[in-house]
């Protein structure tokens, strides 16, 4: 019982720390100017350069060519690191080639490179610190340079963070390596006074290298931290300031509601009218029950398209977290003391960016897709509900059923406003799904095939502007 209470006290001490230290997505835009200015326009000649030179000191240069009195072991590593450099060489040119040509690759691609490229650097030097003295290598500011680089470009702070602690793990284990093949070419080390000496300053060394390799990682990570969360609260209060000014414009629309319902409504009037006193005279009644019918439909329609800004004038925007929206949708859609026989499989990826506007509207999108699928299986079957990020960080969520799918010739008018196959259905729970992703700026479409079911995707960027249709 113990051991169950201090594991959840390591989860939940671990989901604050990510809470408080991680960073949502970032913008495609900024990853990629950052690869753009540092990567092609600095590392990628400085790393010309410092290829030839490597090829020059590691085959042609008497000064890192282990001498003959060096350890056996010593040399046959210098033997692997020559072989190695010709992989790390071949890999250096054809990352130089994709990041030269970085508009060409799509960003996910683009973010392997730079940290596959950022880890090949590392144990090549790792490899060139156990031929120069290890821990008193004189190459080890390179690892900080390596560190400073991942903080510059890698636009993930956990992963670059995991990126330079690997580079720390690096320059420890070629310390130790070097330390482990030639302990200081001294057959006397650790014996006579000096050679303890020496060992206590080696100890010192690699302790105070290692600790400063630690604290710049960490630092780069709370800097890039702040930093990130400074540019989105700026964002976040332009877009607040901009989706303000939309609020207001709504809630003129809404007040225009009684100008664009007078007219129909007096038609509706006028028609009633005259139906009584056709009613009364025996006249026939067809010609004025259709015009009642359609300026109620048109009315119906106006007020349908204004109920969406009605609401969101009402309403307050915040943060809202679109997985805790569908784990919402479906306690509301399949409660506990129901009894339909529906298997949700729920097929989350990562993190999903959070948006801006009111949960309201995103739970009323996924509650109507998830009716829609219970119903179509006649509340027996398996949905599945996936979310994931595409490579502009826009979140894609999917909500499939088994059920008998939709008709072909059905499946282009399902998003039209009264169109409905189902007795007693109104016709407008696809038309809020459409109406409310497009509001947030997303798209959704569907995937059908009779007999095999249906799957909607729904696709929200990650920073969207409320958009009002006119």
């Amino acid at each position: 019982m113990r051991f169950e209470e201090a594991w959840t006290v390591v989860r939940q001490t671990w989901a604050r720390w990510r809470q408080i230290a991680d960073l949502p997505q970032p913008q495609r835009a900024i990853f990629l100017e950052r690869v753009r200015f540092i990567e092609r326009a600095l590392v990628l000649p400085v790393k010309g350069l410092l290829l030839l030179t490597l090829a020059w000191f590691l085959f042609f240069s008497n000064t890192l060519v282990s001498p003959p009195s060096s350890p056996p072991a010593l040399a046959e590593a210098t033997e692997y690191l020559r072989g190695f450099f010709l992989i790390y060489s071949a890999f250096s040119l054809g990352s130089g080639f994709m990041i030269w040509g970085m508009d060409e690759v799509s960003a996910r691609t683009l973010e392997r490179v730079v940290y596959s490229v950022s880890i090949f650097d590392t144990v090549m030097l790792t490899g060139m610190t156990l031929l120069t003295d290890g821990f008193e290598s004189p190459l080890y500011w390179i690892y900080l340079a390596i560190i400073f680089r991942n903080f510059a470009v890698i636009p993930h702070a956990d992963v670059q963070t995991l990126v330079s602690t690997i580079a720390t793990g690096c320059f420890v284990l070629g310390g130790f390596l070097e330390q482990s093949l030639d302990p200081l070419g001294d057959p006397e080390f650790g014996r006579s006074a000096h050679g303890v000496f020496h060992r206590s300053a080696a100890v010192e060394t690699a302790a105070l290298r290692t600790l400063l390799l630690l604290l710049t990682t960490v630092c780069c990570h709370a800097i890039q931290v702040l930093a990130e969360r400074k540019r989105q609260q700026l964002e976040e209060a332009q877009l607040f300031a901009i989706k303000q000014q939309q609020l207001e414009a709504a809630g003129r629309l809404a007040a225009e509601i009684a100008h664009q319902l007078k007219n129909p409504l007096g038609i509706i009037n006028n028609a009633a009218y005259s139906l009584q006193k056709t009613v009364k005279e025996g006249k026939t009644i067809t010609q004025q029950i259709s015009i009642i019918r359609e300026e109620v439909e048109r009315s119906d329609r106006i007020i349908t398209e204004l109920m969406g800004y009605a609401r969101l004038a009402e309403g307050r925007l915040e943060r809202v977290n679109l997985v805790d929206e569908l784990e919402a949708a479906i306690r509301d859609t399949f409660p506990g003391g129901a009894s339909f026989d529906v298997k949700i499989i729920r097929q989350y990826g990562p993190v999903l960016p959070e948006m801006l506007g009111q949960s309201a509207n995103f739970r009323e999108v996924f509650a109507n897709l998830l009716i829609n699928a219970r119903q179509a299986m006649n509340g027996k079957g398996v949905i599945t509900v996936a979310t994931r990020t595409d490579e502009d960080f826009a979140a894609i969520i999917s909500i499939g059923d088994n059920g008998p799918g939709i008709p072909g010739e059905v499946l282009e008018k399902i998003f039209e406003p009264y169109f409905t196959t189902k007795v007693g259905g109104t016709g407008l729970g696809l038309a809020i799904v459409k109406h409310n992703t497009e509001m947030y700026g997303g798209t959704v479409a569907v995937e059908s095939t009779p007999g095999s079911g249906t799957r909607f995707l729904l696709k929200f960027p990650a920073r969207s502007l409320i958009r009002i249709r006119k």
